[in-house]
């Protein structure tokens, strides 16, 4: 019996040791909160991009990677933080797709993150305040900053008639930031703001905030909030009263399920969203469709770059050590190489290891200012039949 034992002994052994060659990437984004109707589909993005590498055989030498999904809630720093401390802590990730909303990803990065040296690359945190965050060039985001939105929401908003308008905003730093940057364009363009208005998500009545909004006037209502919470709240109690029947809404508001607002067929509704429209976002959208993720919320394409681009990175130094992963971001992402598109991992994996330069695309035409975050492009959205339509990328 000794040959059969010893025979089974290096099963296990064999078997531990490939548990141990996988590589842990943390997802870190909000399955419960404001934005729950949107994160299974960012998180798919993302692990897209981690089993096409895994797939390949050559990642590392034909190791795997093993994604590890952590909550965020969106909204709630400190469990957040307490989430993205397991993930480094106790499920010893090598780096974090992550986190999405601004607040949160502000706390995880300066928490624990940056403490710790693992580097996070968001794919929806927009605040304009992140830009010159402390990070000890450990953080990055494939989503543009709102500073550009907010130009990009006043140009759709005047564009389409709208002289006068009143802007409500969750109150948190994504929420504030994008309110300020659109306030000051739209006024820059000559456009009045009769009243910006936090709100607080979570609220069962919006009734009040909805009665103020109404008397401030306008000829539309900006809702710079969260499309499962408080900014739907808004939205559905403006058309119920007939307060507002033209909204301008920011990213935070835009999926599928704002589709269900009662109502919604007799008002004129436009939006933005980072987005392109190019041959590789339609490139991303079939792999996407192929995964089975049929939800079109944004930031899809962004979390599939995130976990990429930090495959890419340990592919480069030859190691998942996390102190390996921040210093070959920005050359992999930039100009000049060869331009690698969704889908073309395989090929990059190859290319990097065999030390020729690449400039990764991906999903959203890749191209990082010197901190770190995209210049991107926006989508401008219309809800039309009962469905989003894209109008135009600017």
């Amino acid at each position: 019996m000794r040959k059969p034992l010893l025979l089974a002994a290096a099963s296990v052994l064999a078997l531990s040791a490939a548990a141990q060659a996988d590589v842990k990437m943390g997802v870190i984004l909000g399955f419960t909160g404001p934005i729950e109707s949107l994160t299974p589909d960012m998180a798919a993005g993302a692990e897209i991009a981690m089993k096409e590498a895994s797939d390949s055989g050559k990642f590392l030498g034909g190791q795997s990677i093993m994604p590890v999904r952590a909550d965020s809630t969106c909204v709630d720093a400190g469990a957040a933080t307490a989430a993205a401390e397991r993930l480094i802590t106790s499920e010893n990730v090598v780096s974090i797709m992550g986190a999405d909303c601004s607040g949160v990803t502000t706390a995880v990065a300066n928490n624990v993150a940056i403490p710790n040296g693992v580097v996070m690359i968001s794919p929806s945190a927009t605040s304009p305040a992140l830009t010159d965050i402390e990070d000890n060039g450990l953080f990055f985001r494939t989503a543009p900053s709102d500073a550009r939105q907010g130009q990009v929401l006043a140009d759709v908003a005047m564009e389409e008639g709208i002289k006068s308008i009143a802007i409500t905003y969750t109150n948190n730093d994504y929420g504030k930031g994008l309110a300020d940057s659109f306030a000051s364009a739209f006024q820059e363009r000559g456009g009045t703001v009769t009243i910006t208005a936090a709100h607080e998500d979570g609220k069962g009545d919006y009734t009040a905030e909805v009665g103020a909004l109404a008397a401030a006037g306008g000829d539309a209502l900006a809702v710079l909030g969260y499309v499962d919470q408080g900014g739907r709240g808004i939205m559905q109690g403006s058309i119920d009263t007939g307060a507002f029947d033209t909204f301008a809404l920011g990213d935070g508001m835009i999926g599928d399920s704002l589709l269900t607002v009662s109502d919604l067929d007799a008002v004129k509704v436009m939006g933005t969203a980072p987005g392109t429209e190019s041959d590789d976002a339609a490139k991303y959208t079939e792999m996407a469709q192929a995964a089975g993720v049929t939800g079109g919320g944004p930031y899809q394409g962004e979390s599939y770059d995130a976990a990429a681009l930090m495959i890419l990175a340990m592919q480069k130094a030859g190691s998942a050590e996390r102190s390996a992963i921040a210093g070959n971001i920005m050359e992999l992402a930039n100009a000049p190489g060869e331009k690698i598109g969704p889908g073309e991992l395989a090929k990059a994996l190859e290319l990097v290891a065999a030390g020729t330069d690449i400039d990764y695309q991906g999903a959203t035409g890749v191209e990082f200012t010197d901190v770190g975050e995209a210049l991107g492009s926006y989508k401008q959205f219309a809800i039309e039949g009962g469905a989003w339509k894209v109008v135009q990328v600017r």
